[in-house]
């Protein structure tokens, strides 16, 4: 069953005679283009498609969905195009608040806040899709390209992010996550997992942003303590773009030429990677070095593997506070794994840590900033390079296995 939906006729659904079956509502270019979509996506129902034909949409408010198992379709990126230029309510281009909803080709460009975003839902898979603010890097870009947040069984597939403010694939205090087959240019960071459980980050081309790929874990959110995050078969090349952050975000502090960085995560394991052209380190391990109130979080790197990484020219222009000196004394560059050695924090409260910080890493050498404490300055590092790091052997994380309807619903054309 076809219903069609068009700024200049919108229809009511409420004689349907079949409500078991399967329906496409089909959205065309003409007239209140937000009125044509958001009516289609409040009368769609479990199981139908809403397809959202070739055109450009210019759209004045964010779009929301909260009907589960829905299909929302368009032509192809590039066909497509969700224009939120004029954006001047909603924090988002489109929200998605119910469970199996599926998004696929189609373009998002130029969003107030966040481009889409998923929040609280399990099963939600984003597939051929581009997110993108065309005036390029600017602070006063949104937030977020593609944002899944407190959400189960995430699918991000051939997505391409760019000119987000803070990061163009972001996944925020979810669990069972796969980002595959996507791209991220231009961005503050490229890709950032944060404060998730069991995430799998492959095959992926992030580049010429300030920072390639994060794996942070931060305090004082609903959902800490992350780990099990596997980082490979990805591009990590070319990370050059000036950090244009807001002030105050915490990417803000992520130097520009990262590689891949992992802050305050455990059973993290990265390999199989090229990484390539960042000028200020291929990897970087390191402490939430801010002060913190919470006694439950760690804020150091723990289990970490770094192996078989394909690791080219990086480090020769650190722009990190006291990173041209240090590059200076190691011999003009620094080596292709930086750690700052904390293996201790300052507990909440009164006390000291005594973690066991496991480093597993065969693709050095491996400068060591020997800080010790968690917020020690730089300045009283006594930087020492050596062979390789063996705290292994380390079990890897388990792949994540989607569910079975899930990646169904993720291949239908």
């Amino acid at each position: 069953m076809t219903i069609r939906f068009t700024a200049l006729a919108v229809l009511a659904l409420t004689a349907v005679a079949a409500p078991a079956l399967a329906r496409t509502l089909e959205v065309a270019p003409g007239g209140d283009a937000h009125e044509a979509i958001q009516s289609a996506l409040i009368d769609a129902r479990p199981g139908d498609v809403v397809h959202i034909a070739a055109g450009r949409y210019a759209l004045g408010d964010g779009l929301s969905l909260d009907v589960a198992n829905v299909t929302v379709r368009g032509d192809g990126p590039g066909k497509t195009i969700l224009a939120f230029d004029g954006q001047k309510g909603g924090a988002e281009g489109l929200l998605i608040t119910a469970n199996a909803d599926t998004l696929r080709g189609f373009s998002v460009q130029n969003t107030k806040g966040e481009g889409l975003k998923s929040k609280g839902v399990d099963q939600v898979s984003f597939i051929d899709l581009d997110v993108e603010w065309t005036g390029g890097p600017k602070a006063t870009n949104g937030a977020y390209g593609v944002y899944p947040v407190s959400s189960n069984h995430v699918l991000i597939d051939k997505v391409t992010a760019k000119g987000a403010s803070d990061t163009g694939i972001y996944v925020g205090q979810s669990q069972n996550v796969v980002v595959e087959n996507s791209h991220a240019e231009g961005n503050v960071a490229g890709i950032e997992i944060e404060n998730c459980f069991n995430v799998d980050v492959h095959d992926n081309l992030s580049t010429h942003n300030a920072g390639g790929i994060l794996v942070f874990d931060l305090p004082g959110l609903p959902q800490m303590g992350g780990h099990s995050t596997r980082v490979f078969h990805n591009q990590v090349v070319a990370n050059d773009t000036p950090n244009f952050a807001p002030k105050g975000n915490i990417v803000a502090n992520v130097p520009t030429g990262t590689g891949v960085m992992v802050m305050a995560n455990r059973d993290v394991a990265v390999f199989d990677n090229v990484i390539d052209g960042n000028a200020s380190a291929a990897v970087m391990l390191i402490a939430y070095l801010d002060a913190f109130d919470d006694p439950k979080y760690d804020p150091l790197p723990r289990d970490v593997a770094v192996h078989g990484n394909r690791i080219g020219r990086n480090g020769w222009a650190p722009t990190f506070p006291g990173g041209a000196a240090l590059a200076k004394a190691l011999g003009g560059s620094i080596p292709p794994v930086m750690w700052d050695g904390v293996v201790a924090y300052r507990i909440p409260g009164g006390g000291a840590s005594t973690d066991t910080v496991r480093l597993a890493v065969s693709d050095g050498p491996v400068v060591n900033l020997n800080l010790k404490m968690q917020g020690a300055p730089v300045t009283q590092a006594e930087p020492a390079v050596v062979p390789t790091l063996d705290g292994g052997p380390l079990t890897a994380p388990a792949p994540v296995v989607l569910p079975a309807a899930q990646l169904a619903r993720a291949s239908e054309p």
